[in-house]
């Protein structure tokens, strides 16, 4: 007689365990195990054997980000008695050294925080803004898009947000003194980092663009625009400069001060229309998240203009469809993640714009609002394109933003995006600053489009950044996000499938192969990993198939029973979740 025995994953950490205890002390230890449930809680995390992917596990906080670096910087922050906040402040301004192509000074984005002792959840929003000498037709092009030429110049530079965003969120909600936080990423640009085999990389790849503008070649780049070899150092003097003025004058030094002069002279002497004026008016909107529900998850979403209520509509509609019965990544399950996708991105085109000139309906994240929707997808084909709006006119917005996650013994945590806009922004620096400065304004839509993405001074630019965090029994459970450009709100989704209807591992959940559904007719693209069989069956559906590249990078945090599970992105080579040991005192003589 064959005995099949079926267990879920809510079970799997205790069976593995057990398994443990049988091998190492027989099975009336087994037995007990089972009944010491204090020695399963200190164990159940170690051992998944049918988990191919393993989190880092630690019971005294987590930080996981695109950078290894960084997140040791906040981990250490969190060592000296910092908490989820000031650890993310400190990792911000450390990938801005170690990441330039995307951590940055001259960017901006969007955070989640969730204070413990408060029970509270905020939405902080420091995005690109518009100057208000920006013409309509700044960028325009003669081919009816965005000029190239113009959307990679000081033209294209939206009013940066991330020294404000930053500072704000240590002001109201830090523990450790400000200067503290900057000492780590000072030191960094100071004594120099080793360059690695991915910096050598990009550096080399975008360097035609890149050393055209004087300071660039000067901060990133050997003598002669020279790219820096792999296991170089690579030293930043005057975004060491720019750091030491920050941790001297807070966000006064970008907005009221001697940083600020510099950009905007910069920005100004080549044609751009930031002001002095532009960088004072500056504010970060503090906002209440956007909740939604999964499965009996409560999920904390970022308000417009993030894609918060994108990714909401949908969970909404998955939430439809019976996806843990059709198992992960099947046939099935693609096919509605495809066919929901494109429906999101129809209502995408239609509704969402700059904010706060237009607001979108916020019925997208309304639950009969996704089940009118989901009911246009039949299991047997795909929809015809021809049937929906026109496609997302979105398609500028870049892949490498970049996100981290924190999380502290307390119960804080954050959840954090923020991006240049394109890979190294502009592609300009303002002399003596040594950071790169966005192309946010290229997000609008250009050449006479209009409609609700029209650019209009002071207006902040819209984005598909879409950082989390999921609550189970009201206590923080995931914080994630993910780089990605359009493919953010799709990988996102898959995420939270993953952990929540298939209940996978944060690490297995992350490593799984993705696909992307764009806009009209656009086709279904797959990450490698995906067998060709699952191509041609989906192709059956009426679905255009094609391969493509990684999508996304999330880097994520679960937390279980007191335990942080550190979930780092291996489709960014350098990525590193890094838990924060215990403090240990020296043995006395």
């Amino acid at each position: 007689m064959t005995t099949t025995i079926r267990y879920d994953a809510s079970c799997r950490r205790f069976c593995s365990f057990v398994l443990a205890a049988v091998l190492t002390v027989g099975s009336a230890a087994c037995a007990h195990a089972r009944e010491a449930s204090p020695a399963a809680a200190a164990f159940d995390y170690l051992i998944e054997y049918d988990s191919i992917h393993h989190p880092v596990v630690s019971r005294h906080g987590m930080v996981a980000s695109q950078n290894r670096t960084a997140s040791s910087v906040g981990a250490d922050i969190l060592r000296q008695g910092g908490n989820a906040v000031d650890a993310a402040v400190a990792v911000g301004f450390a990938l801005a050294v170690t990441l330039p192509r995307a951590g940055n000074l001259g960017g901006g984005g969007f955070m989640l925080i969730h204070l413990a002792e408060q029970d509270r959840t905020v939405a902080l929003e420091y995005y690109g803004q518009a100057p208000q000498g920006m013409p309509g037709d700044l960028l325009d092009g003669p081919d009816g898009k965005v000029d190239r030429g113009k959307r990679y110049s000081h033209l294209a530079v939206a009013v940066p947000g991330t020294p404000a965003g930053l500072y704000r969120a240590h002001r109201d909600y830090g523990r450790l003194p400000w200067r503290q936080l900057l000492e780590p990423a000072i030191r960094l640009a100071e004594a120099g980092i080793t360059v690695s085999e991915d910096m050598a990389y990009v550096l080399d790849l975008q360097r035609d663009g890149m050393v055209r503008d004087p300071a660039i070649a000067s901060a990133l780049y050997k003598p002669g625009g020279i790219p820096y070899r792999p296991g170089e150092t690579l030293r930043q003097p005057d975004l060491a400069w720019s750091l030491r003025q920050l941790r001297d004058h807070g966000a006064d030094a970008f907005y009221r001060g001697e940083i600020g002069r510099r950009v905007v002279a910069g920005v100004r002497a080549h044609g751009g229309t930031l002001s002095l004026e532009d960088l004072a008016a500056y504010r970060v909107r503090q906002q209440a998240p956007l909740w939604g529900d999964y499965r009996g998850h409560r999920i904390a979403y970022m308000p417009p203009p993030s894609a918060g209520l994108l990714l909401a509509e949908l969970m909404n509609m998955l939430e439809r469809f019976p996806l843990q019965q059709q198992g992960q990544n099947s046939v099935a399950n693609l096919h509605v993640l495809a066919e929901a996708m494109k429906l999101m991105f129809a209502d995408r085109a239609e509704y969402m714009g700059g904010y706060p000139q237009h607001r979108p309906p916020m019925a997208l994240a309304d639950k009969a609002y996704a089940a009118s929707r989901a009911k246009l997808i039949q299991m047997d084909r795909s929809i015809d394109a021809a049937t929906l709006a026109p496609g997302d006119p979105f398609e500028h917005e870049s892949r490498d933003t970049t996100h981290y996650s924190v999380a502290d013994v307390a119960g804080n945590v954050v959840s954090n995006t923020y991006t240049l806009g394109s890979s190294f922004g502009a592609h300009v620096m303002a002399e003596g600053t040594g950071f790169l400065l966005n192309d946010a304004l290229a997000n609008f839509s250009w050449n006479g489009q209009g409609g609700a993405n029209a650019p209009a001074p002071g207006k902040r630019v819209i984005s598909t950044i879409a950082p989390v965090i999921v609550f189970r029994q009201d206590k923080p459970w995931l914080v994630s996000g993910t780089p990605g450009g359009t493919h953010i709100i799709g990988a996102m989704a898959q995420l939270l499938v993953n952990t929540i209807d298939h209940g996978l591992n944060v690490a297995e959940a992350t490593q799984r192969p993705r696909v992307f559904q764009g806009p009209g007719d656009s086709p279904l693209t797959f990450e490698p990993g995906f067998p060709v069989d699952m191509l041609s069956l989906l192709e059956k559906k009426g679905h255009a198939v094609e391969t493509a590249r990684t999508m996304g990078s999330t880097q994520s945090i679960m937390i279980e029973a007191g335990v942080f599970h550190g979930g780092a992105d291996t489709r960014r080579p350098e990525s590193g979740a890094v838990g924060v040991e215990p403090v240990r005192s020296r043995p006395v003589d």
